[in-house]
């Protein structure tokens, strides 16, 4: 049935054995050193992840700072110029309330010397409506 050659199986343990050591060096070392640097670069970039994590909380902090900071300059600003705004506005109604009431004296004075201008020439006139009147009394 089967024929067990010595040689043949010499060849097959010697082919085999040939394999391995070719395979081992050609294949399975690559593939193992391949793989231990894959673990240490694996390693080293969780390593620059922590540190990366802390630069970054120190960094959101900071933006945060600097956020706060700017934050408190606009309302100061803000502020600044409603006050400024507030005293412009009240400084021209001043203004204006003083024209106004200097434009109300003038229209008194003006009114004054109309209502004595208007007395004068009612005074004057009044010969004229007494006569007028006796003249309308007369015809009835």
């Amino acid at each position: 049935m089967l024929d067990i050659v010595p040689s043949l199986m010499l060849v097959v343990a010697v082919v085999f054995l040939v394999l391995l050591i070719l395979l081992n060096s050609w294949l399975y070392q690559p593939l193992l050193a391949f793989m231990d640097e894959r673990d240490k670069s694996i390693r080293k970039d969780l390593e620059n992840i922590d540190s990366t994590g802390s630069d970054v909380e120190e960094l959101k902090a900071k933006t945060e700072a600097i956020i706060t900071e700017a934050k408190n300059e606009a309302a100061a600003l803000r502020a600044k110029t409603i006050e400024e705004s507030k005293l412009l506005a009240m400084s021209k109604i001043e203004a204006k309330k003083e024209e106004l009431e200097k434009r109300y004296q003038e229209f008194l004075v003006e009114l004054k010397k109309e209502e004595e201008q208007l007395k004068s020439e009612l005074l004057s006139q009044m010969p004229l409506f007494k006569e007028s009147l006796k003249a309308k009394f007369s015809q009835i």
